[in-house]
């Protein structure tokens, strides 16, 4: 489970076992967690899941996010490349 990006107290990573999702990335800090879909064609986001989450905490993450997009699926596809080698 590689982690791409720590940032304000969140860990943004991947898990090994789901090359066969589209894009999306799980995000942690404390007792939160979430998971997101990554829309690279429409650079949109769609919540997955959320777990002990507040509005604020949601609309940090999001904003991460965002500010990270690219970021994120860049890690993806060279993620999904290593694992499959």
């Amino acid at each position: 489970m590689p982690t791409i990006l720590l940032f304000l107290g969140w860990r943004l990573f991947f898990y090994a076992n789901e090359g066969s999702e589209p894009v999306h990335i799980h995000c942690k800090e404390g007792d939160m967690e979430c998971k997101f879909w990554l829309n690279p064609k429409k650079f949109d986001i769609s919540l997955a899941y959320a777990f002990n989450m507040s509005p604020r905490a949601m609309r940090e993450i999001r904003r991460i996010i965002f500010q990270h997009f690219d970021y994120i699926v860049e890690q993806w596809e060279e993620f999904q490349v290593r694992r499959k080698s």
